[in-house]
């Protein structure tokens, strides 16, 4: 079971984004502050951490830079009022990993969640899996049962970063800088051409495909 750990100084808040968390069958510990949460942590295994920012004793950014200073790279989701651009770029400065603002719309709180707990899996495993699918990054591999295709070292970049982020649109600009380096003399005609060789090895998979947004970039659809 999926072990999340609610901080918010707020006992009713609390309450409210625990009774939502459970219902979804997740496991929730509780704590008040960043202190409480820092003990917390090192007692129980965490996988995920819901996080208020302006608490007594430790703050929320405080929390986070100290786990983040220890290497502990705990997804974090700050769910605070603070809702100025300053304060979310302090919060993703510390180190958060997300930002949801109070209110919290339960629903997209856990979208955002269910988000994040996909990530840290293929970073822990090193692997996304779709249905029968599975995207190895360790052997550069795509296979489904017998199937087994080793991929070009950028083709497999390319689909492994799309895939890790199902739905996001990517610009070219972005993804030649991530996959081939700012510095890389080569245009970004490049992506468009890796692209293309992409659809054309899966054109037959249906569980994935990689889209076009106009005038934007691309994106990777999960169909399962």
């Amino acid at each position: 079971m999926v072990n999340i750990l609610v901080v918010d100084d707020d006992k009713n808040t609390r309450k409210l984004i625990e009774a939502v968390l459970r219902n979804e069958h997740y496991n929730v510990f509780t704590a008040e502050n960043g202190e409480e949460a820092l003990e917390l942590t090192d007692r129980e295994h965490i996988d995920l951490v819901v996080l208020d920012i302006m608490m007594p004793k430790m703050d929320g950014y405080e929390f986070t830079k100290l786990l983040r200073e220890s290497n502990n790279q705990l997804p974090i989701l700050m769910a605070s009022a603070k809702q100025l651009p300053a304060d979310k770029h302090m919060a993703f400065m510390v180190g958060t990993d997300d930002y949801i603002t109070k209110p919290i719309d339960q629903t997209e709180m856990l979208l955002r969640i269910k988000a994040l707990l996909r990530r840290a899996k293929i970073v822990s495993e090193h692997k996304i899996t779709i249905g029968e699918v599975v995207i190895d990054y360790d052997s550069m591999t795509v296979s489904k049962g017998d199937s087994v295709q080793e991929l070009p070292q950028k083709e497999f970049q390319l689909l492994y970063k799309l895939l890790s982020y199902p739905n996001k649109i990517f610009t070219r600009i972005q993804l030649m800088d991530e996959i081939w380096g700012a510095d890389c003399e080569t245009g970004w005609e490049t992506v468009t051409v890796h692209i293309g060789r992409l659809r054309k090895r899966f054109e037959n998979w249906p569980e994935f495909e990689i889209t076009s947004v106009r005038g934007l970039g691309y994106k990777a659809v999960r169909k399962v």
